[in-house]
């Protein structure tokens, strides 16, 4: 197609545009009673964006069409917008294009060859839904992207909130630790315990793992490591509430704590006893 057709029909959807809005809304079913609470909600003006869309996708201007859609999927994402919304908007653009498409065609009918008329057809199709699909697909890499780094971001958020390391003294301090422990969590343990180490002056650190029930062996063999880490910061490790099932997996592994730790029975005796001598 052309660039002088190209920019001919985004003229003539821009001359249409109330009527063009219209017909979209139509064809946009759950979307169009949605359309103020997406403005409201996002700050997102479909009907302003269908427009923008449309004129890159018929312009075939590529690089901008991708980048509008990378944004769009970074709106949609950050507002919780469903992906159903959105394709079913897209779609009905879709529709609207090409019924516009053949409006123009209808103003603009003159003696072609039947050739002629199938050519014109057939890049008009190729370039709407090419520009469409490139559309979509940017969309949802970007939609999902945005996503997965947000939901990273808050497991990273929760498994820090997760390892409350609480200073009893100024060089004393407790880790209780609950739950399952999973390689992703002993990362982040291992992360903040020396950190804090570091930043709090910590001599003596009690971990109390009463609130464990297991590990599995790769999380242990991960968590002598972060002892050894603890040594090696200048810090001794107090072990309290160790498990009875726990300590039979240890035994049967043939893995011990004593080369970097000490072990105590419960975290309140270990405290009292602590303060007896302090």
């Amino acid at each position: 197609m052309e660039k002088l057709q190209q920019k001919q029909i985004t003229d003539f959807i821009k001359y249409h545009r109330e009527e063009f809005q219209t017909k979209l809304l139509s064809e946009a079913g759950n979307v169009a009673g949605k359309i103020n609470d997406i403005l409201q909600s996002g700050n997102i003006d479909l009907l302003k964006n269908a427009e923008k869309m449309i004129m890159f996708v018929v312009e075939k201007r590529d690089n901008e069409l991708i980048s509008f859609a990378q944004q769009e999927g970074v709106a949609w994402a950050k507002h919780a917008l469903t992906l159903t919304l959105k394709l079913e908007w897209v779609h009905a653009i879709r529709r609207t294009i090409w019924h516009y498409l053949y409006e123009f065609d209808l103003e603009n009918t003159n003696e072609r060859s039947i050739s002629d008329y199938r050519e014109t057809i057939f890049q008009m199709e190729q370039l709407v839904n090419d520009g469409i699909d490139k559309f979509l697909n940017s969309f949802f890499i970007s939609y999902s992207t945005f996503k997965d780094e947000l939901i990273s971001a808050q497991r990273k958020m929760v498994e820090h909130l997760s390892v409350p390391i609480i200073p009893i003294s100024p060089f004393v301090a407790v880790l209780p630790l609950i739950g399952v422990i999973d390689v992703y969590r002993i990362d982040t343990i291992e992360e903040k315990v020396l950190s804090e180490i570091s930043n709090l002056k910590i001599r003596t650190l009690i971990i109390d793992l009463s609130g464990i029930t297991d590990m599995d062996i790769e999380v242990i063999h991960h968590f002598q490591k972060v002892l050894s880490g603890v040594s090696l910061m200048g810090c001794e490790a107090v072990i309290t509430g160790l498990r009875a099932e726990l300590v039979r997996k240890m035994i049967h592994l043939d893995i011990s704590f004593d080369e970097y730790a000490s072990t105590k029975g419960t975290l309140q005796q270990t405290l009292t006893t602590y303060f007896k001598t302090n």
